[in-house]
């Protein structure tokens, strides 16, 4: 009796540990009670972590054994929001967050340094600033295709990213980290005649590589460095920090201070140029807009997540005449980072190199239900609504396999 005892209180001590638990609510401008998108979520001190939708809301999920630890939210221009994750175990949570008065503006113009100074000094100190010993990620993609008004396709993946370290590489176009894919699931729109409009490589190995950061994309001539403007500090994080922008290229940077750690990066190309051909139409450009952004950990800054939409026409090769345009919108979002890993991804284990809607993965409804994917929002009904035309999305996800 005394041995089943033991091995009850034993087992029930097990359960408690592996419980997951949720906090769920919504991040707010306390003045104007507007609703703060991609603001960054996760626990104070550890590697974990979610955004914000568009509407502000959120839905983190994380292990039992953390409820005691400090859940924070840091937003660019306001005060950090700290509090304990046991006080935040309820229902209809509203964060309301202060604006930070921390921008100086008086002192902002006491130091020499110009915008292409920033810059250029923050580019010599990535090696100092990001990971310069293996490390490995987990991360939630998705991505969504959409044909004039109307969204076609949906796929996530829950994935495992490795790589070396942030040294410069040879060739800055093609990729260094590996890639598993733990789970994915999908819409049936992938059989849409519309498809093959849109890449059918693996687009997550490809949005990868837009990390500027980690590929060195960034001129450091003189002519770019010149034409880089440093606007009013900020403040992010409990620090200030510099923003340094591009009008012409449509840049914005925003540089630790002290550090010299680029922690925020976005960019916008409208070039018009032309992509490729098929079926006897012509593709452009219309705009590319990407974002990338890193969080802190150990003294040194991993990727938070990364987003890019891709706007491209398509014309008829004899006429000009538009038939019909296409986006594709994709988000990378690192749920978690293991620092120094001893973990690897071999070869074996990589994704294949084509797009990740052929790989053979059956639908694990459980493992959604618990992971930290970005919250739908409100303003994501359309999506939902446009998806499931001939079916509920749950039962896609089961037949997106087939």
């Amino acid at each position: 009796m005394k041995y089943c005892l033991v091995l009850f209180c034993a087992l029930n001590a097990f359960v408690s540990v592996a419980q997951k638990i949720t906090i769920s609510g919504k991040v707010v401008d306390k003045e104007t009670q507007e609703p703060l998108s991609f603001a960054s979520i996760g626990i104070s001190g550890k590697p974990i972590g979610t955004i914000t939708n568009l509407q502000g809301e959120f839905d983190f999920h994380l292990n039992n054994t953390l409820r005691n630890d400090i859940f924070a939210i840091n937003m660019l221009g306001y005060k950090s929001f700290e509090a304990p994750v046991w006080s935040l175990l309820k229902d209809s949570l509203k964060i309301e967050m202060n604006k930070s008065n921390f921008i100086l503006q008086e002192v902002l113009i006491a130091d020499s340094l110009n915008g292409g100074d920033i810059l250029s000094i923050a580019l010599g100190r990535i090696n100092e600033n990001y990971p310069t010993a293996p490390f490995l990620m987990e991360g939630f993609y998705r991505d969504l295709k959409k044909v004039a008004n109307t969204y076609v396709s949906l796929l996530e993946a829950a994935v495992k990213i490795y790589d070396e370290d942030y040294k410069e590489p040879r060739n800055k176009f093609k990729l260094r980290e590996r890639v598993a894919l733990k789970e994915v699931r999908r819409s049936l729109g992938y059989n849409s005649k519309f498809t093959a409009f849109f890449d059918q490589g693996n687009l997550l190995e490809d949005l990868l590589l837009h990390n500027s950061i980690r590929y060195r994309h960034l001129p450091q001539e003189d002519d770019f460095l010149k034409q880089l403007v440093r606007e009013k500090d900020n403040y992010f994080n409990n620090h200030s920090v510099y923003v340094v922008t591009h009008k012409e290229d449509q840049i914005t940077i925003l540089i630790e201070k002290g550090s010299f750690a680029i922690l925020h990066f976005e960019d916008e190309n409208t070039s018009g140029v032309f992509v490729g051909k098929k079926s006897g139409l012509i593709s452009r450009l219309v705009k590319v807009k990407r974002v990338v952004d890193f969080k802190p950990f150990n003294g040194k800054f991993y990727l938070n997540y990364l987003t890019v939409n891709s706007q491209i026409n398509w014309y008829d090769s004899d006429t000009n005449e538009l038939k019909f345009e296409t986006e594709l919108q994709q988000l990378l979002l690192i749920n978690a980072v293991e620092p120094s890993t001893k973990s690897k991804i071999g070869f074996g284990a990589k994704m294949k190199g084509y797009g990740l809607q052929y790989q053979d993965q059956a639908y694990n409804k459980e493992f959604w239900d618990n992971y930290n994917v970005i919250k739908e929002s409100q303003l994501e009904k359309k999506i939902i609504y446009d998806l499931e035309r001939e079916e509920p999305l749950e039962s896609q996800f089961k037949d997106g396999r087939d």
